[in-house]
């Protein structure tokens, strides 16, 4: 019989390896806390328009914020797996930091037009990367079927920054536009020193291949395995339709709400994005991630078709308030990807899918702006609620196949 006995050095340096894990999960929730507190996120559709003088010209500027996103999701996803994690969410709070100076300076189109590509390549550093350091770390301590639960917790924190960053920008825009876009630079210069404190886990941070080596075999799986074909495909309409007409939603809440209350109707909508993310592991394992992405997309449709179709003072908190299924079906939506992933190549077949979701978004985005220019916001909206009904269809379909693998 052999026995295997631990040193005391070796077993001290695993217990110290395991902490600093646990660790990087409450950092990623501070980065994600920082990322997002932006005073300018609830009005920055309005702060474009009032530069560039149209809502064509300020979506303009959301899709190049897309466009260069997606030239770079390729590059920067292979480099998280093949050099390191804590590296890139450095890079990308390195080029928000930035970008956020640039909108600051915002005297022109073409600055904006330096900041949105800037805030497009810091996107890119953090896609795919940012998740699969969660998933890798918490891999590393054994917790990995807790995924859901703590990208729930994580991502909550996103929803926390933007509720405070919605309701103290709107209500600052009133005396300087200028005063809340640079005080958001501090944010960003946060999320750089905390990214130093990050470790990178052990088993996952180097690989040795080729970079079209790498950016071949993901392609492949993702091109081969139907059923994360169709999750990347509703994944990819609803980012490039939903988020172009979240970021527009503020022009629409304009028209029947003053400036220094659209922070307050942000305020209910991230309020209560962030009770869903944070709740989202039970939510899931209550209803399931299928029903959770039906249910969610339902009552939205309906929600918006009214809100949109009958525009009130009371449209906004309609809008807001199918904010409570969003954290969870993002939850679901992103476990049942991380499922269907392959460990060597997650974050760069995260960053394949957002880089079609990017250029899908850049497409979408000014011509949802055309549409609102010519008919105004109201019936451009009500174009997006049409347009994701598609999303719906692939959400059935995705659930008809997961009962007939049973």
């Amino acid at each position: 019989m052999t026995v295997f006995v631990i040193r005391p050095e070796r077993s001290r340096r695993i217990l110290r390896y395991n902490t600093l894990m646990e660790r990087n999960i409450k950092l990623i929730a501070f980065i994600n806390f920082f990322t997002d507190l932006k005073l300018f996120s609830g009005i920055l559709i309005i702060y474009f328009a009032q530069v560039t003088g149209s809502y064509a010209l300020a979506m303009s500027l959301f899709s190049i914020t897309s466009i260069s996103s997606a030239i770079f999701e390729i590059p920067t996803g292979t480099f998280s797996d093949l050099i390191g994690r804590k590296k890139t969410v450095f890079f990308g709070a390195l080029f928000a930091t930035f970008s956020v100076i640039f909108y600051a300076i915002g005297i022109s189109f073409w600055v904006l037009f330096v900041g949105a590509v800037l805030d497009g390549i810091s996107r890119s550093w953090y896609s795919g990367n940012n998740d699969a350091l969660l998933h890798d770390s918490l891999q590393e301590v054994g917790k990995k079927e807790l995924y859901e639960h703590y990208l729930g917790k994580t991502s909550a924190m996103f929803q926390a920054a933007l509720m405070i960053g919605a309701v103290v920008g709107s209500v600052a825009a009133q005396w300087s536009f200028p005063l809340i876009m640079w005080a958001s630079v501090i944010p960003q210069v946060t999320c750089m020193i905390i990214s130093m404190l990050l470790i990178e886990p052990k088993k996952y941070a180097k690989q040795h291949t080729t970079i079209f080596s790498h950016i071949k075999i993901s392609s492949l799986h993702l091109w081969n395995n139907k059923f994360l074909r169709l999750l990347s495909l509703q994944d990819i309409i609803s980012f490039g339709i939903g988020e172009s007409s979240f970021q527009f939603g503020a022009a629409f809440i304009n028209t029947v709400w003053p400036l220094w209350a659209i922070g307050f109707s942000k305020m209910i909508s991230y309020g209560g994005a962030f009770i869903s993310y944070w709740f989202s592991g039970k939510f899931i394992q209550k209803i399931g991630s299928y029903n959770i992405l039906i249910i969610g997309n339902l009552y939205t449709r309906i929600a918006n078709f009214i809100a949109y179709g009958v525009p009130t003072v009371f449209s906004p908190i309609l809008m807001a308030s199918s904010s409570i299924f969003y954290g969870a079906a993002s939850v679901a939506k992103n476990s049942l990807m991380q499922k269907e992933y392959l460990q060597k190549q997650r974050a760069t077949l995260g960053s394949l899918n957002s880089f079609v979701g990017n250029i899908f978004y850049a497409i979408f985005a000014p011509l949802l702006g055309v549409i609102a220019d010519t008919y105004g916001p109201a019936k451009a909206l009500i174009f997006v609620q049409f347009c994701m009904l598609s999303v719906l269809y692939i959400n059935f379909k995705l659930k008809t196949m997961q009962k007939n693998s049973l």
